[in-house]
């Protein structure tokens, strides 16, 4: 099933599989959008590392999912924040604490109270419903981590980073218990029963309910003496009882979780990845190398990459990765038995087929790369039995250095192998006929195979359906109905096509047609059941006046008055809809979350229908019901406390503006808790944003969004700055539109100046910003955007924060963000899009902050250090801020208080006080005390930056208490 919405502080993860509960093997600090199925839903996310994300969209949006709070997360463009009633300059000129006077201590500093209670407030739980949705899991979890988390040691190896102590993936987040309730028939939950037997100070991770739901699996690690973490343990649970105990009776078992970490393949016997009982030591680092480092092109290979992090650099990080990610695959079942399964090797992935009698083994092995990361390494994919014998190998990948870098290229040969989640042991897969080269003209584009797990001896892979376009993925029903999705990003086109892929006379046609950038037209996704082998397939809903059939679609409904959420009965033989819910449009934001009515095989009847659905409005955050058909009632089964109740009746309402050109832009305006316009006058405001790319001005002018949903704030949200009585402008649509044949990026300066332009006059019309003091800021590809703001329309802004940017494009010359031109294909473009090329024209205050071990593709820590020195090197104001262990978003506590800190000083001096203070200078000659009247603490807070931009921290700090 599909996600309609990215939750600021809530979203939704698989349960069942391991796979699609942790990203990156370990739990989400950020919350990751399972995809809908791609040619049904535009991709509305903004993604830190542009098209690879993107390119990773699967068919796990049928799966149930677990509900996250994630007050604890970094995120760049969400929030909400508040302060107290009274006038903008009273509670804009609220003096820091004693420990914040000075900019030159070091040492990490923490932010004013009003910020931080916010960021230090407790978290909410998680949530999991077991797989007949009888229970519900209250995974509970702590505030952010502390800096000693961050700072054990690492390994950066093939583009992962390995917690050598924990062989797993470094600095993941983990729950500190787990509650059951039953879920009663009238909605209402039990009483909690903690699961017991853990060790005291247990992290856990990894959880996992068995198919029929009387079992948990999870990992337990603990914390040791010298302040690293242990290995890895399973443990399983028996969910009636409540009691939990170690999965092996031996203590030297060890999960390996760089890549996989264990599933279940009945409902009595696990898959787990352990660490070979034979392993040594880890591989010294030879003291005298055995020879240079040499890498050569002799055959004259076509090998674009983009700027990837932490490859592998010599023999001894082969080895290093060999050592770690190296697996003995083991079966255990829950009465102790225990037997090895396949040889040691680097395994990726296992997936066991829907009867439990195969599992799917995917592995990597060497030749190992020095330009690409360990997911274009060699790959081999094998099928075996459930009890430890081979069947055959699929395929053996060689290494794919070569992949070209133009959106929609892919890897030769087969690829996206799965289970057909309609048949007992049936694989299907994909071949490209272009050779992965998008550039290629070729039809068909894509070809999908199926086949039998152990086919016959002259059984050969039947092909199910040729594609034009990329493949993106199927949705299954039956031997009657199966939705192939196919697209292609440089038009923007979707496709979704229905197949029969029991019956070969029956033709496949065309579903859906339409852009991906077209909100408005996007009919919904398929809402998937759970079938009795744990797989999930298309619903189909049957009506028992007329005995047709039906599919559920479940849509954003977006609007030009925002997304109204709906779920349409749809006939796919005729194409009607009958809308049987929708979202309450005037104060709430609701969302159809899960199917919950679907433990049962075949059709279900519409009168038995149940849905777990989501209501939040902009003060209220999200609690979550059981909506039972006919009579539709809804049953409130969560209760969570507001997670900021100092922030409640903040004041939030979307706006929409045009740019110049005639593109309609839509924002989200945040005011103070209490903030009266006619009687406070204009805030200091704080824009921040993140652009975007489309090919047209209808699809960019389409809103997205709704009004009334719930404000969250994360630990770094611009909305914090709420508390300290802004105007926080969240989210601007900043759209970089190339229609036709022209590229967005050759006009990227201008569209960008114009968006702002029209976002700065908007606020100031309205009365709420002043104009002199408005601040804008940015993460990542937003950070970028900040500093081109401050080289190029200077006129708006009195200073900026970028956080975790690139400056210089010519360091990513093989593309960046949607960007699929290279350096030496769109020269200008990389050079005046660079605001390292026009760091002379930055006058206005610039705060840099960056992670030291920023991970993310393009924006290495060099791109901030340099831009500061060029920076710098014209006497332009500006600061550098760099964080120790942190990597492109921030984790630890006393980072992200520091963040905090840094930034709440810099809007304060730059902003909130940017005034223009020979006024307040004269004030103070006249008044001997060293105070001043009401009238020229007024003009104190209404003038503009310069002057008071050139003081230094202690003049500042003096002439700021003589205006209180």
């Amino acid at each position: 099933m599909s996600l309609p919405k990215v939750y600021h502080r809530f979203s939704l993860l698989s349960l069942h599989s391991p796979k699609t509960l942790f990203f990156s093997s370990s739990l989400p600090l950020a919350v990751k959008r399972l995809p809908s199925p791609p040619l049904l839903r535009a991709h509305s996310r903004r993604f830190v590392t542009g098209k690879q994300f993107k390119a990773k969209s699967a068919m796990a949006s049928s799966r149930f999912h677990l509900v996250v709070p994630v007050n604890a997360l970094a995120i760049e463009d969400g929030g909400n924040g508040s302060g107290s009633n009274g006038a903008a300059n009273a509670t804009a000129s609220v003096a820091y604490d004693d420990d914040l006077e000075s900019a030159s201590e070091t040492g990490y500093r923490l932010p004013p109270r009003e910020i931080r209670d916010i960021v230090d407030a407790p978290p909410l739980p998680a949530l999991s419903f077991s797989p007949l949705r009888d229970k519900i899991l209250f995974l509970k979890r702590r505030s952010l981590p502390p800096l000693s988390d961050l700072a054990r040691p690492e390994e950066k190896l093939a583009g992962v980073r390995i917690d050598g102590k924990c062989n797993t993936r470094s600095r993941m987040s983990f729950y500190t218990g787990i509650g059951i309730h039953h879920l009663m028939e009238d909605g209402s939950l039990g009483p909690e029963k903690e699961i017991q037997g853990l060790p005291e100070g247990a992290r856990i991770n990894f959880l996992t309910w068995s198919n029929n739901g009387q079992h948990l699996a999870f990992t337990v690690r603990l914390d040791e003496d010298d302040g690293s973490s242990s290995k890895l343990r399973v443990w399983v649970a028996n969910v009636d009882t409540g009691k939990a105990r170690p999965l092996f009776e031996s203590p030297d078992i060890y999960v390996n979780a760089v890549f996989d970490n264990f599933v279940w393949v009945n409902d009595s016997t696990l898959l787990v990845c352990t660490i070979p009982l034979s392993r040594g030591d880890p591989p010294r680092k030879p003291l005298v190398p055995s020879g240079p480092k040499i890498q050569s092109n002799e055959q004259k290979n076509v090998i674009q990459s983009r700027t990837y992090q932490d490859l592998l650099k010599d023999e001894y990080d082969e080895d290093l990765f060999e050592y770690y990610a190296t697996t003995q695959l083991v079966l255990a079942s829950l009465d102790g038995e225990i037997k090895p399964f396949g040889p040691p090797a680097i395994y990726t992935s296992m997936d066991p087929s829907p009867d439990q009698a195969y599992i799917l083994l995917t592995s990597t092995h060497r030749p190992f790369s020095f330009v690409v990361p360990c997911g274009r390494f060699p790959k081999k994919v094998e099928v075996w039995k459930a009890n430890g014998e081979f069947v055959r190998e699929l395929c053996d990948f060689p290494l794919a250095e070569n992949i070209p870098i133009a959106f929609n290229s892919v890897r030769k040969g087969m690829r996206s192998i799965n289970w057909r989640a309609d048949k007992p042991s049936n694989l299907y897969w994909v071949e490209t006929q272009d050779g992965g080269d998008a550039k290629v003209e070729v039809s068909p584009r894509d070809i999908i195979y199926t086949q039998s797990a152990a086919p016959h001896e002259n059984e050969h892979p039947k092909i199910l359906h040729k594609l034009d376009l990329r493949y993106g993925g199927i949705s299954w029903c039956d031997d009657t109905l199966a939705l192939v999705y196919e697209s292609w990003y440089k038009t923007r086109k979707v496709r979704t096509w229905v197949i029969s892929p029991g019956s070969e006379n029956v033709n496949p046609r065309i579903l859906f047609d339409r852009s991906s950038e077209d909100v408005y037209s996007d009919p919904g996704s398929p809402m998937s059941r759970r079938t009795p082998a744990g797989t999930y397939v298309i619903a189909k809903v049957k009506k028992e006046d007329d005995g047709d059939t039906y599919l559920l679609l479940n849509g954003s409904g977006a609007t030009p008055e925002g997304n109204i959420p709906f779920l349409d009965l749809f006939d796919i033989n005729t194409g009607s809809k009958e809308r049987i819910w929708q979202s309450n449009r005037e104060k709430y934001f609701e969302t159809v979350v899960a199917l919950m009515s679907d433990q049962k095989e075949g059709e279900l009847s519409i009168n038995k229908l149940k849905i777990l659905t989501s209501k939040e409005s902009k003060t209220e955050n999200t609690q979550y019901y059981l909506l039972s058909w006919p009579e539709k009632k809804a049953c409130q089964i969560t209760n969570f406390p507001h997670p900021y109740p100092q922030l409640e009746s903040l004041q939030k309402e979307m706006i929409r503006y045009q740019r110049k050109d005639g593109v309609q832009l839509t924002a989200t305006l945040y005011l103070p808790p209490g903030y009266d316009p006619s009687r406070d006058g204009p805030l200091p405001c704080l824009v921040w944003s993140y652009p975007g790319e489309f090919k047209s001005k209808d699809a960019a002018s389409q809103v997205r969004g709704s009004p009334n949903e719930f404000a969250g704030i994360g630990p770094t949200s611009p909305l914090l700055w709420l508390a300290r009585r802004f105007a926080v402008l969240s989210g601007p649509t900043i759209p970089i539109i190339g229609e036709g044949d022209e590229e967005a990026n050759d006009r990227y300066i201008e569209q960008l100046v114009a968006s702002a332009e029209a976002a700065v006059e908007e606020v100031i019309r309205r009365g709420v910003a002043d104009p002199n003091k408005i601040a804008v800021g940015g993460h990542s590809y937003g950070a970028f955007m900040t500093a081109n703001l401050l080289a190029h329309a200077p006129h708006l802004f009195c200073c900026g924060i970028a956080r975790s940017g690139a400056y210089n494009r010519t360091l990513t010359p093989f593309g960046f963000q949607n960007e699929e031109r290279t350096l030496w294909e769109a020269t200008n473009t990389y050079v005046e899009m660079s605001p390292f090329m026009s760091a002379n024209k930055i006058k206005k205050p610039i705060l840099l902050i960056h992670g030291e071990e920023d991970n993310n593709p393009g924006t290495l820590m060099m791109q901030s250090d340099r831009f500061f020195n060029a920076l710098k090197g014209h006497g332009a104001l500006c600061r550098l801020v760099i964080l120790p262990y942190e990597s492109h978003g921030y984790g630890a506590r006393e980072s992200i208080m520091h963040v905090l800190w840094e930034t709440d000083r810099w809007l304060q001096k730059h902003c909130a006080y940017s005034s223009d203070v020979k006024a307040d200078l004269n004030a103070c000659k006249d008044n001997a005390e060293g105070t001043v009247d009401s009238q020229s603490k007024a003009v104190g807070a209404a003038g503009g930056v310069q002057e008071l931009a050139n003081l230094d921290d202690d003049k500042f700090h003096s002439i700021r208490r003589s205006l209180l």
